[in-house]
């Protein structure tokens, strides 16, 4: 076999997600790096890589064939989930683009047909991650389990969701979003919008890149807010009331962190 491809830590937590023996199309595919690896590793036996510009989409092809897997690794050049005809993946992974521009492609290929079989969604929003899980949500994808790591400085989540019907284990929309464990001084539908941008696994874990990831976005919120202390418009002062909430209801939910109870992932 040619040399393994040596995947980010981002792409490795995307690939280990990955359901074995699927067949798998990603999107956005730009090298092609995470399918390679999905057929070299044996986890998937064979893929679909999309990519829309014409950089990208050659050095994917040059890629496939470097690694000998032209033949099992099928480039396609298109917008999203058009490359897709319907029922010929059952994975689909996402990476590396803002949630709302994700949230549009899902959208796209999901009215045109192109999701149509597909049981598992694999996503790694780079912002707007609350975008991606309402949509999921709103679609009867379960989100099975999330991660949060930290590469070159940039921290990232990655979703893992599996569609109503692959939803073996029985887990529910409704346990996953259950903001029942959060001890916090909140309404509850305060509690749940906060799961869904913060991520109700990430939060029921208390895990320290999602503290230190709101931490900094709260330092954000101050800075702005000072900034505005210099303005005498009603605008700029009903604008601080705002952010001095958004800041306070921060430091209430990451206060719970160390007390949530863990939902089972898989």
């Amino acid at each position: 076999m040619r040399n393994m491809i040596k995947l980010s830590k981002r792409l490795q937590q995307i690939a280990d997600y990955v359901t074995a023996g699927s067949r798998a199309a990603d999107i956005g595919s730009d090298h092609a790096l995470l399918p390679v690896y999905l057929l070299q590793s044996g986890k998937c036996p064979s893929a679909i890589a999309g990519e829309l510009n014409t950089g990208p989409f050659q050095a994917a092809k040059r890629q496939t064939a470097v690694a000998g897997l032209s033949q099992a690794i099928d480039v396609r050049q298109g917008d999203g989930l058009a490359v897709l005809a319907p029922g010929e993946a059952d994975t689909v992974t996402i990476a590396g683009m803002g949630g709302a521009l994700m949230a549009e492609i899902l959208e796209t290929g999901r009215k045109a047909g192109k999701l149509e079989g597909v049981k598992e969604l694999v996503l790694q929003p780079n912002v707007g991650e609350e975008i991606v899980r309402k949509w999921l949500t709103a679609h009867g994808y379960v989100l099975q389990n999330e991660s949060i790591l930290e590469e070159d400085g940039r921290i990232y989540e990655v979703l893992h969701a599996l569609h109503g019907s692959a939803n073996q284990d029985g887990k529910s929309i409704e346990q996953v979003y259950d903001a029942g464990f959060l001890a916090a001084n909140l309404d509850n539908e305060t509690k749940h919008e906060w799961l869904y941008r913060m991520g109700p696994y990430l939060l029921r874990r208390g895990e320290e890149l999602l503290h230190n990831k709101w931490q900094h976005e709260h330092g954000k919120l101050a800075r702005i807010s000072k900034q505005m202390e210099k303005s005498d418009l009603s605008e700029s002062r009903d604008k601080q009331a705002q952010l001095k909430a958004e800041m306070d209801t921060i430091q209430e939910v990451l206060s719970c962190l160390r007390t949530a109870k863990p939902l089972s992932s898989s």
